[in-house]
């Protein structure tokens, strides 16, 4: 599992032109799912986002998570995120996870962060988005799930 978090003043996610989902001061997630991720990678990277010291504290450190902030979360789904370019022009996602196996992975990732008490707007999964932010820094991170005995991510 791989996600992009931006910290950001606010986001919203449009399809059709219509919002179906925003959020002020918080994160935004591009979530991507990759081929074997298990109920294990995404508890791993729903729990790291939600305890990421990102968000500055009186002295200006980066010493509060999301949690202590009380922030928000738009979490939207994104496959490109494994998007092979090693040969070729056209990327190959033989590495994204099929839609039957993402999706529920991706609802269980939300729910996860849900559970900690966080507040998360989403877009629609497999939908065309459109996705406008604020930038908060900028902070860009980018979370993995741990690796697994082999050394291997998935």
């Amino acid at each position: 599992m791989r996600v992009v978090l931006q910290r950001v003043k606010k986001a919203v996610v449009e399809v059709g032109g219509e919002t179906v989902g925003s959020i002020h001061h918080g994160l935004l997630l591009l979530v991507g799912i990759r081929v074997g991720d298990t109920q294990e990678d995404i508890y791993y990277v729903a729990d790291k986002i939600a305890a990421l010291r990102i968000f500055e504290d009186e002295t200006n450190k980066m010493n509060r998570s999301i949690l202590d902030i009380d922030g928000s979360i738009l979490s939207v789904s994104q496959f490109t995120l494994y998007g092979d370019t090693t040969r070729g022009r056209r990327p190959s996602f033989i590495e994204a996870a099929r839609p039957e196996e993402a999706e529920p992975l991706y609802e269980s990732f939300n729910d996860r962060l849900r559970g900690q008490g966080l507040e998360v707007a989403t877009g629609i999964f497999g939908a065309m988005m459109e996705v406008s932010l604020v930038n908060d820094g900028p902070v860009t991170l980018v979370v993995e799930s741990k690796p697994h005995k082999n050394g291997s991510l998935y």
